[in-house]
């Protein structure tokens, strides 16, 4: 018997991957299984194909006794149709996530990988790929129409982009309060291949709010200042709210009048070489100076921060950089108020964490005390101040009583941390106040939106049981219960800068039942960012690889693939004060 299996290890390749152990048992080398051996090695041969499929075996012995070198080696294990269609929906997703182009799964090397993982997994076509990305989405999509169902308000943005293929498109986007948790979702993104009219642009909002069957819920959509999406939603039946960043970035634009500075370190090259000397001689980053571009502002913050950290020197030193003193003063009185400017924008950029609430707080605090005209202004500094002053306040139009009804009044009002409305004047705060008044009395209460029976044993469902107790009690019981929650919030104690207005709001939804629905209702986005944040640098970029998407599935991307941000971590009192 010895003999015999001597003879066998000896004989057969295939114990190169096993090793004998006694007690009729064989290990094998590769993956430490154990396997039971009785003279055969038939069940290690078995093991080697089904197990370790990458593993040749140049097997010799008789025809009778063993398999053929070559039909053991060109056995393939079976991709059973599980497996199959489950590497399929990887691949599907991998299409998904990576924004892949379709012509993908026919590329030769990715059939040449599949091959060699897989042999005989079949590589779907175009066709195939295609229809799973659409049916994941339908499937998401029924999902959210579901939660959306869940929401009295909601509020859209939307902003509009060109892929590097010239095509132009259009997002809308969702934003709502569910379970006390704020969420977004991107409702459309179509291509706009007529012109871009104010009758076209509106024809698509209309589209995605009555595709979503959202048609009574949408409080505002945010927009930037553009006319013709301003006109679009002009005459639609929510409220039109103005991008704050944008609406800052023509302010701002309005202070600058050229960029000579910056200029002349792009295009002159002897003052190129000085800032590269003067970097080397104090050991700094050597990095060049940003152009400023005149659609991003905050570009200008940058070119003056470089300057300004690389001109900590003596002024006379600045010589060796070409730039007057008058001009490294400037430079150096403009960070600060450039720095305020940059802040505001980045926290009211946030999707989480603010809402249109703070346009305002935000705006009077600019206008009140980082563009206030001081003393040791030179003339551009203080022109500048005042030109960004002047052209804010116009657009936003804060001293407006007729405004006293907006989205932006009325939030800050609601948020509990600015309901003081102490950047109002008197006069503003109390049209205000008397506006959420009249919202407040014309919402339903609890016992007019909920429907009771009565139960088969003849007891009453619990909307019976507070008609009895209203009736009890009188009408006026009742009424005197809301004014009490109206005086009781505003007696409140404002709540810290740093907090999260929503988060209180949830903590005193059963306190505050009415006025917490309010708060939901005008729970709007300050700025268009979170629709800009969809093909921008900030969100889910528009690369080269989004760029070979056909635009029949650029909205099955995106709305699978859009998922609320980070919140911001920007400090709100640093710039409020």
């Amino acid at each position: 018997m010895a003999n015999s299996k001597m003879t066998t290890r000896k004989t057969s390749k295939v114990w190169d991957y096993f090793e004998l152990e006694g007690n009729g048992k064989v290990l094998c080398k590769l993956c430490n299984v154990k396997l039971a051996y009785n003279n055969s090695t038939g069940a290690m041969r078995n093991h080697i194909q089904y197990r370790h499929v990458g593993v040749r075996l140049d097997l010799e012995a008789s025809q009778s006794q063993q398999m053929s070198v070559t039909s053991f080696t060109t056995t393939r294990r079976r991709c059973d149709p599980v497996h199959a269609e489950k590497i399929t929906e990887l691949i599907s997703e991998m299409i998904s996530r990576d924004l892949l182009p379709l012509s993908f799964v026919e590329g030769e090397g990715f059939r040449k990988l599949m091959d060699f993982v897989e042999p005989e997994y079949r590589v779907p076509g175009r066709k195939m790929i295609t229809s799973r990305l659409e049916l994941v989405p339908q499937n998401m999509l029924a999902n959210m129409k579901k939660t959306m169902e869940k929401t009295d308000y909601v509020a859209i943005t939307t902003d509009c982009w060109t892929s590097l293929k010239t095509e132009a498109y259009m997002t809308i986007m969702c934003h709502f309060i569910i379970e006390g948790e704020l969420k977004s979702s991107v409702l459309q993104t179509r291509t706009l291949d007529e012109r871009h009219t104010a009758e076209n642009l509106a024809e698509h909002l209309r589209t995605a709010i009555s595709n979503w069957g959202l048609n009574s819920k949408v409080t505002a959509c945010v927009h930037n200042n553009a006319s013709n999406i301003v006109l679009a939603n002009k005459d639609l039946e929510w409220e039109s709210v103005a991008c704050f960043a944008h609406t800052l970035q023509l302010a701002v634009t309005d202070g600058f009048k050229a960029n000579t500075m910056t200029r002349h370190f792009h295009h002159s090259t002897v003052a190129t070489v000085a800032l590269k000397k003067k970097q080397e001689q104090q050991a700094l980053p050597q990095h060049t100076l940003i152009q400023s571009c005149k659609t991003r502002w905050n570009s200008r913050w940058a070119v003056a921060a470089v300057l300004s950290d690389r001109s900590v020197t003596k002024l006379s030193d600045a010589r060796t950089l070409e730039l007057s003193d008058e001009n490294w003063m400037t430079i150096e009185t403009m960070l600060p108020i450039l720095e305020s400017l940059k802040s505001a924008t980045t926290a009211l950029c946030s999707e989480t964490y603010v809402s249109v609430s703070m346009v305002l707080p935000v705006t009077m605090s600019l206008l009140n005390r980082h563009l206030c005209p001081e003393a040791g202004d030179s003339n551009k500094v203080a022109e500048f101040k005042g030109t960004v002053a002047a052209s804010l306040e116009r657009r936003i139009s804060t001293l407006d009583t007729e405004k006293a009804g907006s989205a932006a009044q009325l939030a800050s009002a609601l948020d509990p941390r600015h309901k003081h409305l102490s950047f109002l004047q008197v006069d503003m705060q109390q049209a205000v106040r008397d506006k959420i008044a009249s919202l407040y009395q014309s919402l339903p209460s609890n016992d007019d939106e909920n429907s009771g029976t009565v139960n088969e044993d003849g007891t009453s469902t619990p909307k019976q049981k507070k008609i009895c107790l209203r009736a009890f009690f009188g009408y006026d019981y009742g009424e005197s219960m809301n004014e009490d929650e109206l005086e009781l919030y505003w007696k409140e104690p404002s709540i810290p800068l740093n907090e999260d207005p929503l988060r209180w709001w949830c903590g005193m939804s059963r306190r505050f039942p009415k006025l917490y629905r309010l708060a939901c209702r005008y729970r709007v986005p300050a700025t268009s960012v979170p629709s800009e944040r969809v093909f921008s640098s900030a969100g889910i970029i528009v690369n080269r690889l989004r760029s070979r998407l056909s635009p029949d599935h650029v909205d099955v991307n995106f709305t699978e693939q859009k998922s609320t941000p980070e919140p911001q971590t920007t400090s709100e009192a640093s710039y409020l004060g």
